[in-house]
């Protein structure tokens, strides 16, 4: 079992020594002289947990720009849909490529992703050194025959990283999904003991057309399916009244807040005070980078705690409140004991510069990681117990940027 040893890093005010063996913090209080496979001196150098990105359409990079200032439906019916016809296998795995290489710059260690190809974005993922929950995403329109070759796919999953990723059942949206295909997703993921994500009431349109439907709203439709569960992470859930959180507490339903992407797409304001005095269980997402435009986690925590004072009060949604969403909540939707550093857990983590000028002066460091500072602040990476960016490289990045340029190329000519 390999081991590192962190000199000098600041950790909640302290300079400690931290040792990490195998892949989880083993001590928080080594001594400096410790024997280990790997030394890191961390002077000058916070330690704070790594990002979770409960929502994102990772091969999305690929967009990032195309088909900008939009409303969702035309946005997604008439140029994303389209676009995302032309891309290849070849092409997913170039955009998961870059996506990883983002969120690792950016701070994000795991991501529950939504797209197309599992099994390529998976070979990115693997490659990365990083986390995620790959969604395999089902709608009616595949057929049967594609629809049961991806159930069968689930089911037969094994992880070739030994643990740092897993499959998701993922039913795009209840306007995508009719209530059979619902039900046999929440039936797959309950028996493959997966996560089951889908998009919920993002927007008042979508709202709208469900009660047309089915006589009643989205929350409530799904939760009559019996497809609500506490292994369910339902995405944006923007237009929400009392009654469906009191629902999707008692589901212990995980909810990934998307800001960034719902204001870009004016798909509404996230009901941040009334869900957490519901008690919901809530997340931070970023949707994808055609609707974002970035997978920068820090800005969303500091977007989400802008838009829940401006709703509500300058009390809402506290700093330390919306970090907690961004890591150790998110982690915890992941089914990861991670998000948090302490002796016993994963050994995931973000390296901050204190020299950075925006950072100083430091008097609540998680202040200034949520409301002044952005990605630039990053010195280093930690995930699964191994550096993915040491002092600011992350290895074979100029390849990836490379290849996912290609790919646009490719797909802009088909």
């Amino acid at each position: 079992m390999s081991t590192l040893l962190i000199r000098n890093v600041t950790l909640n005010g302290c300079t400690t020594n931290i040792l990490v063996s195998g892949n989880r913090f083993a001590s928080l209080n080594a001594d400096a002289a410790a024997q280990a496979d790997e030394v890191y001196d961390a002077s000058g150098q916070a330690l704070v947990p790594s990002f979770f990105n409960t929502h994102t359409h990772a091969s999305m990079t690929l967009l990032r720009g195309y088909a900008d200032d939009l409303a969702l439906f035309p946005w997604l019916n008439d140029h994303i849909w389209p676009f995302e016809a032309k891309m290849k296998a070849q092409d997913i795995y170039a955009g998961a490529k870059l996506a990883a290489l983002e969120m690792i710059r950016s701070g994000t260690t795991w991501f529950c992703d939504m797209y197309w190809m599992a099994e390529e974005t998976v070979r990115a993922v693997a490659e990365a050194g990083i986390r995620a929950t790959v969604g395999v995403t089902l709608m009616d329109n595949l057929g049967e025959a594609e629809i049961k070759r991806q159930l069968d796919f689930l089911a037969g999953w094994k992880d070739p990283t030994n643990g740092r990723i897993r499959l998701a059942v993922a039913p795009h949206a209840v306007y995508t999904a009719g209530a059979d295909l619902l039900v046999r997703c929440a039936q797959a993921a309950r028996e493959n003991g997966q996560t089951l994500t889908l998009h919920v009431s993002e927007t008042e349109q979508e709202v709208a057309d469900c009660i047309k439907a089915h006589g009643m709203s989205p929350v409530r439709w799904l939760d009559h399916l019996g497809v609500l569960d506490g292994n369910v992470i339902a995405a944006h859930v923007v237009h929400v009244d009392e009654e469906e959180a009191d629902i999707l507490k008692e589901r212990g339903v995980w909810i990934a807040h998307n800001p960034c992407s719902n204001m870009k797409l004016s798909s509404g304001i996230f009901a941040s005070d009334m869900l957490m005095k519901k008690g919901c269980r809530l997340t931070l997402g970023t949707d994808g980078t055609a609707s974002n435009n970035n997978l920068d986690m820090r800005e969303e925590m500091k977007f989400a705690a802008l838009l829940a004072k401006t709703r509500y009060c300058s009390e809402t949604l506290p700093a330390e409140e919306v970090m907690r969403w961004a890591t150790r909540n998110g982690a915890l939707a992941a089914g990861l004991d991670a998000g948090v550093i302490r002796e016993g857990s994963l050994a995931d983590g973000i390296f901050l510069d204190l020299e950075n000028e925006r950072l100083v002066p430091n008097f609540n460091l998680v202040s200034n990681w949520v409301y002044a500072a952005d990605t630039r602040a990053i010195k280093s990476v930690l995930c699964d117990g191994r550096f993915v960016m040491k002092d600011g490289v992350v290895e074979g990045a100029e390849e990836t940027i490379a290849r996912a340029r290609e790919s646009v190329k490719a797909i802009l000519s088909r």
